[in-house]
């Protein structure tokens, strides 16, 4: 049996196959880029359908991003997969508090989950970041909950969790309630490795342009 063996040449074909699901939905260069690494983590092109992008969420994550700024996830599967070093070459850092004793401690007293909990303890650092979630739709309404109480404003949300107890509801209210722009999936499709394909897409997309 035959089959692709170049990395390159795996992505460059992967690529093509996805085009043409893409092209008749009037999309410019970049959401196109973040379309087809979405789809080709997903190995789905059933996301070309349900992928939504707010018009400026692309270009305030790429100013956030040259200014230097943190990105905050909710479980560390998000954070192990963003390219911490290419993150690093703009100035950021990608943090998750879901393992901090501090949180587990939290969550229990107060009968929250632990991503609320972190949300909560990462607070006003929120303000200007990036914030990934890959996993757990508590996580997204409480962001949005910290948004609707307080003058924090993320650059942008990039709220993908997955699953069928909350997921598609939240992303339905980010997409309703956001106060910022946003990148998300609507249904309950999504997860960590979709959240983090959209930061990987728009940090090649600005490290292109250097």
């Amino acid at each position: 049996m035959e089959f692709m063996t170049d990395p390159m040449g795996i992505e460059t074909r992967s690529m093509e196959i996805i085009a043409p699901y893409l092209k008749n939905l009037n999309l410019n260069e970049e959401a196109i880029k973040v379309y087809s690494r979405m789809i080709h983590a997903a190995g789905d092109v059933e996301y070309s359908s349900v992928i939504r992008i707010h018009p400026q969420a692309i270009e305030m994550a790429k100013n956030a991003l040259k200014k230097g700024c943190n990105i905050y996830t909710d479980v560390e599967m998000v954070r192990t997969g963003i390219n911490k070093k290419k993150l690093a070459s703009f100035g950021g850092m990608v943090e998750c508090l879901i393992a901090s004793p501090e949180v587990a401690k939290t969550a229990k007293t107060e009968g929250i989950t632990r991503s609320m909990a972190a949300m909560r303890q990462f607070g006003e650092k929120l303000d200007g970041a990036i914030v990934a979630i890959g996993n757990a739709p508590t996580a997204l309404y409480e962001v949005l909950h910290l948004m609707e109480t307080t003058s924090i404003r993320p650059a942008v949300i990039i709220g993908i969790p997955v699953g069928f107890v909350g997921a598609a509801e939240s992303k339905e209210q980010l997409m309703k309630r956001s106060l910022v722009p946003y990148i998300t999936v609507a249904g309950t499709k999504g997860g960590s490795p979709i959240a983090v394909s959209v930061v990987n897409a728009i940090m090649y997309i600005l490290d292109n342009k250097r």
